[in-house]
């Protein structure tokens, strides 16, 4: 058995997604064996991540100051938002130099089998946000999994009722570029045929 300082950041390591006991097990032993620097660089970095980080109040992105960088820009269009899951997909998004225009992160999804789901998303904020009339396009960025379909589902509803005029739009889906059509799968097939384009 553990002492109790050692067995608390096991535990606190666990809550960590993706780590299991045995791993948050390593990376106690490893803080410990590399020594108090490391520890007191770790330590610094998550102060600093709790005391400066906060969410930004137009798009709810995590950042360092309110509103965020891209939301105070002035050269981005902001009559188009891209409504994305997590503060993960801006980045990449960001990455792909391809969207000029503002974000709405909604921190997840609905999932139909928690009812709970919804009052942990951020769709009041969206729903202000189109309530202003200032937005002519809301581009719908989530997973096509069952969780995320259920969401754009609900947000198309609900912006085609507060703003009928607004533009509704979804990312492309299909083969992505050097595919073979051998190891597709049936689904990624069928929708990269119902959204197929011109040439």
């Amino acid at each position: 058995m553990y002492s109790k300082p050692i067995q608390q950041l096991i535990a606190a390591f666990s809550r960590l997604p993706g780590v299991g006991p045995r791993t948050a097990e390593r990376y106690v032993f490893y803080l410990l064996k590399s020594g108090k620097k490391d520890v007191g660089e770790l330590t610094l970095a998550l102060k600093n991540l709790i005391t400066t980080v906060k969410s930004c109040t137009v798009c709810y992105d995590f950042s360092d100051t309110s509103p965020c960088a891209i939301c105070r820009d002035q050269k981005r269009d902001m009559t188009r938002v891209c409504i994305v899951a997590e503060p993960t997909d801006v980045q990449a998004l960001e990455r792909t130099g391809s969207w000029q225009g503002l974000y709405h992160v909604l921190r997840g999804t609905i999932d139909s089998a928690d009812p709970e789901s919804i009052a942990h998303v951020k769709l009041p904020e969206l729903f202000a946000r189109a309530e202003k009339n200032t937005l002519a396009e809301a581009v719908l960025a989530l997973n096509p999994d069952v969780t995320g379909e259920t969401t754009m589902l609900y947000i198309e509803q609900r912006l085609k009722e507060i703003a009928p005029a607004m533009v509704i739009t979804r990312l492309a889906r299909g083969l992505p570029m050097g595919s073979d059509l051998r190891y597709a799968d049936e689904i990624t097939l069928g929708s990269a045929l119902k959204h197929r384009t011109r040439t």
